[in-house]
């Protein structure tokens, strides 16, 4: 069976939860989780997960260890799952950066807000409705902490759409978020989307024992041709 090679970014964050999560799918292909913190790493890679933590610590460790733009390169050509602080690495531009701005590696034409939901005090569970996941019409219970919110998609090129794959209802968005007319389809209810081979989430998947968010990367960003 050939193997696929997984890389997480280990510099901040969450990524021992992503470890175990992938250490616990059944996938077609053997699956060999690499711990990304040097470019020796990266380079044996074939897809990325840059997990939650702090985005510009995870920007900033990055760039010390000499993997800012060979990332950049790497996402042009192999996947990559930002989730939480990685979903704003992501993203083409962000609103609500620390003082000094925040680097961005782009790749996802997406505006996104950073801690948009509010404090670490106002963190929270919700469950999502799914678009394309296994067991689609089963809720996947998700933790958001200090996350991001996406405020608009900006003009994909034809090639690479935007796939909506969660939302969260309407009833649950922050309530200084919440507009007059405010419809379901609100780009501010996205909190899962994929564009190419990418993949971003806004919550902690690697927090629940539900893998199928895993699973889907593996399938649908990173074994497909």
């Amino acid at each position: 069976m050939e193997e696929v090679s997984i890389g997480i970014l280990a510099l901040q964050g969450a990524f021992a939860e992503h470890q175990a999560s992938l250490n616990r799918l059944n996938s077609s292909r053997k699956l060999n989780v690499i711990l990304v913190r040097t470019l020796d790493d990266l380079h044996q890679c074939d897809a990325l997960i840059i997990p939650g933590g702090e985005s510009t610590t995870i920007a900033l460790l990055a760039r010390l260890a000499g993997l800012f733009e060979p990332l950049k390169e790497f996402m042009k050509t192999k996947p990559i799952w930002g989730t939480c602080a990685g979903a704003i690495l992501l993203s083409q531009s962000v609103v609500g950066a620390k003082k000094g701005g925040q680097e961005l590696l782009g790749g996802l034409s997406i505006k996104i807000a950073r801690n948009g939901w509010g404090s670490q005090v106002e963190s929270f569970e919700a469950p999502l409705d799914l678009n394309g996941l296994e067991e689609s019409t089963r809720p996947f219970q998700a933790f958001f902490i200090r996350a991001p919110v996406v405020l608009e998609l900006q003009s994909p090129s034809d090639d690479l759409p935007i796939t909506v794959v969660a939302r969260i209802p309407l009833s649950l968005l922050p309530p200084s978020l919440i507009e007059e007319n405010m419809t379901e389809d609100d780009p501010r209810t996205i909190v899962a989307l994929r564009q190419g081979r990418h993949l971003l989430t806004t919550f902690h998947p690697e927090l629940t024992e539900d893998d199928r968010f895993h699973e889907y990367f593996v399938h649908k960003c990173v074994l497909i041709q």
